[in-house]
């Protein structure tokens, strides 16, 4: 199932994307797409629905979060073997665990705001994880079955919040109103063959900036999932974001950052694809 949020920011409705491409709501069967629904069995639920029985949402209303009410949003970082290589650091012995806010996120195609004193805004393709079931202390083989699905997210980074300002943490840099579009599905796991075989993408102003696989992957989701359960608790809708491929504009020679008007394009095999516009923000 390809899971989505939509409408206005805030008062998301929950809908599923029928084979047509067309959204129909799903309101009257689960209240959101989001943990409550996950831990409630609501998955199971949906997969009872008659797609071709259901009228699409009319019109083209925005596309949300594709998870709601998220908790918990992890990221790793440096866990693609040629994006180390193209940032000149050693392969990681173990996951390099963050946080971004949970206050970050917005929907795949909202305008990123351009945070007050930035200087280098950067962008980073990036493969989801949407966890399904409480995970504490979970075996390796077991990791799988805490995985609801997944999809894609733009890790937007402000690298001298990050690096230069980072006193130790890069958290700053990465949890800045709007760093977060995810979606613009939330797509079940029975539906992506293998996560470690996705070609993923992200182009700037139309012009090539990123190109990558998810099999140069240092730390595979089922490991991550593993990895992150033997240190804290994860639950259902928290949501796991797990590196990215090389030709982010820090490690370009030399490099290059997001300005006012750019647009960003990006996506990832069989999760669908996001658009979002730089804009400055109010302060």
């Amino acid at each position: 199932m390809k899971l989505v949020r939509y409408g206005a920011p805030g008062r998301e409705k929950p809908g599923i994307v029928g084979p047509d491409g067309k959204i129909r709501d799903v309101s009257r069967v689960v209240k959101d797409i989001d943990g409550a629904m996950l831990a409630s069995g609501g998955l199971a639920k949906l997969k009872k629905l008659k797609l071709d029985r259901m009228k699409p949402v009319p019109g083209r209303p925005r596309i949300g979060p594709c998870v709601g009410n998220v908790r918990n949003f992890i990221a790793i970082g440096l866990n693609y073997s040629d994006h180390a290589a193209e940032a000149g650091m050693p392969i990681p012995k173990e996951p390099i665990i963050f946080n971004k806010a949970p206050s970050c996120i917005c929907g795949p195609n909202d305008d990123t705001i351009i945070p007050k004193d930035s200087q280098k805004l950067d962008w980073e393709v990036e493969l989801g994880i949407v966890i399904g079931k409480r995970a504490r202390y979970l075996a390796k083989d077991k990791a799988l079955d805490a995985i609801a699905g997944y999809f894609v997210a733009n890790d937007v980074s402000e690298r001298v919040f990050q690096i230069e300002r980072s006193g130790g943490q890069w958290g700053k840099g990465k949890g800045c109103e709007t760093f977060g579009p995810i979606g613009p599905w939330f797509v079940t796991k029975d539906e992506i063959k293998d996560p470690q075989n996705l070609a993923m993408w992200l182009d700037v102003n139309g012009e090539k900036r990123q190109r990558g696989n998810t099999r140069t992957m240092i730390f595979s989701c089922e490991y991550l999932v593993w990895y992150c359960s033997q240190f804290f608790i994860l639950e259902p809708g928290d949501i796991i974001i797990t590196g990215t491929p090389p030709g982010v504009g820090l490690g370009m020679k030399p490099p290059v950052f997001l300005r006012e008007g750019d647009v960003v394009s990006l996506g990832i095999e069989g999760l669908g694809e996001q658009r979002q516009r730089v804009v400055r923000g109010k302060y």
